[in-house]
């Protein structure tokens, strides 16, 4: 197969206005801003989970039906057995997630932190927070 360089192939285009047409309209397409309706759906089941109460001892209950507390100790533990992550402690809203962990001072701990927690509960990887977890304060023992 002879090889054709750029100038030429562009010249043999030249003629072609559907082809052009076709290359500009892609073109546009690529630059366009792309809907993030994963975000919005994701979003919109962490608020589904936060609306729910048990009938009997009024706490918030997940989607799967299980208490919202018990599943921020759940996600807690399980970003603790991401290596790297260290103690983790967790906050979920309707509309984010905020994760408190020893090892966010590296990007790679805090990449896949952000990924866990948004596979984890649907919201967008632009709704999780990840932060340095500071020594001299604990979560647990404040509250």
């Amino acid at each position: 197969m002879k090889k054709r360089s750029l100038k030429e192939l562009l010249d043999t285009l030249k003629g072609s206005r559907a082809v052009l047409l076709v290359l500009a309209l892609g073109l546009l397409l690529l630059l366009l801003p792309r809907s993030n309706a994963s975000a919005a759906s994701g979003a919109a089941t962490a608020a589904d989970r936060a609306q729910t109460r048990n009938a009997a001892t009024g706490d918030e209950l997940t989607a799967s039906g299980i208490p919202y507390a018990t599943e921020c100790e759940r996600l807690a533990a399980l970003l603790s057995a991401i290596e790297g992550v260290g103690k983790a402690e967790v906050l979920l809203s309707g509309s984010g997630a905020v994760v408190v962990c020893e090892g966010a001072e590296r990007a790679n701990v805090r990449l896949a932190v952000t990924e866990a927690v948004a596979l984890y509960t649907g919201l967008g990887s632009d709704r999780v927070l990840v932060m340095k977890l500071e020594h001299n304060l604990n979560m647990r023992e404040a509250g």
